[in-house]
């Protein structure tokens, strides 16, 4: 099956709403993306058209969402573009989605701090202990 990928940079436009559903934790929130363009004659950037998506965020990514974003926030999304139609209480309504595959911080508008999350298997999560160094050999 042939699916859109996008990667799209923008805003968080909306706070992360975050559910425990039974197949697994999930997030969503409104990215806000805006065009801007440099106008020559009077030397100056000016904001374009918004367009508005609404990031989906499952399993692992969904839980990391919830405790990294927040509102106003730059972040650069990739994943699977879904445009859904349909009617709701005698209106037509056009939504655009993005099922998520990867979120991040725009490092190019700010600084972050990077934290791993632990997982349910200490072994694979814990550092190997630390050893004392082997003494040189002397001569």
């Amino acid at each position: 099956m042939n699916e859109t990928m996008v990667t799209v940079v923008g805003n968080v436009a909306t706070t992360p709403v975050y559910r425990e559903l039974p197949s697994g934790p999930v997030a969503r929130f409104r990215l806000a993306v805006t065009a801007r363009y440099f106008d020559a004659v009077k030397n100056t950037w000016n904001d374009g058209h918004t367009n508005f998506f609404t990031v989906w965020a499952r399993r692992a990514l969904g839980s990391n969402v919830q405790a990294s974003l927040a509102v106003g926030e730059p972040v650069i999304v990739q994943g699977r573009l879904k445009v859904r139609d349909e009617e709701r209480g005698g209106q037509h309504w056009t939504s655009a989605d993005i099922d998520a595959q990867a979120i991040g911080h725009d490092l190019s508008r700010g600084t972050a701090a990077f934290r791993r999350v632990g997982r349910a298997d200490a072994a694979l999560t814990e550092p190997p202990p630390l050893r004392e160094p082997e003494p040189e050999p002397v001569g």
